[in-house]
């Protein structure tokens, strides 16, 4: 259990996940993981919120994995440890978030893409130089910066403080369609392995159609 202060006067405690939860196939890790409670503990505070997209990198396998065809570099070596692992990379200017799934020696990884703020939001609002709730999270870059992941997480678990995942809702529906940014990928830039709340307002991106 971990409490969260939503305000002086209001404490929540968090279940957080076990182990096993991160033990499940990656594809439908990357479904669990929605309404899940993405937690990061700082010394400006406590930040937080729901996990409303995901999507899934299948390792050796996939060419828009950074592990393909089982690459294993300084980077990517986290992701070829056990399931539940921390994988932060950056990219331009932003940090990305991944969560290591699959078997131990099986590199493969659940990126979080869009989260919907729920705790400290005054901080993340501060992080992000924006008053606007929708854009504090709304992107994989945004929401590292808004609940302050940085490289520095790279290798930590998710088990326990200060970088948790704990329960929170189960989304009525969810939806998927192809990754977003990986069109030098050949054929894995079709795979369906992006999933978010259906109609979520704080989802990165809309399929046009």
């Amino acid at each position: 259990m971990f409490p969260l202060y939503t305000d002086e006067s209001n404490v929540i405690q968090v279940s957080l996940h076990a182990e096993a939860f991160y033990q499940q196939p990656s594809i439908q890790l990357a479904q669990s993981l929605l309404g899940c409670l993405l937690i990061k503990e700082t010394a400006e505070g406590v930040a937080s919120g729901y996990i409303v997209e995901t999507e899934a990198y299948i390792g050796p396998g996939d060419q828009a994995a950074h592990s393909y065809q089982n690459r294993r570099t300084k980077r990517t070596e986290v992701m070829f440890h056990d399931a539940g692992f921390c994988y932060t990379y950056s990219m331009h200017t932003h940090c990305l978030v991944n969560i290591v799934s699959g078997e131990s020696g099986k590199p493969e990884a659940v990126l979080i893409r869009a989260l919907q703020p729920f705790n400290g939001i005054d901080l993340m609002k501060k992080r992000r130089k924006t008053e606007v709730i929708k854009n504090l999270t709304n992107g994989p870059g945004k929401l590292t910066k808004a609940i302050g992941i940085n490289m520095n997480d790279y290798g930590r678990t998710f088990l326990s403080p200060p970088l948790m995942i704990g329960e929170g809702f189960k989304p009525k529906q969810i939806s998927s369609g192809k990754r977003i940014g990986i069109e030098n990928s050949g054929e894995a830039k079709n795979y369906p392995w992006r999933f978010w709340i259906t109609n979520n307002p704080f989802v990165s991106r809309y399929p046009k159609n």
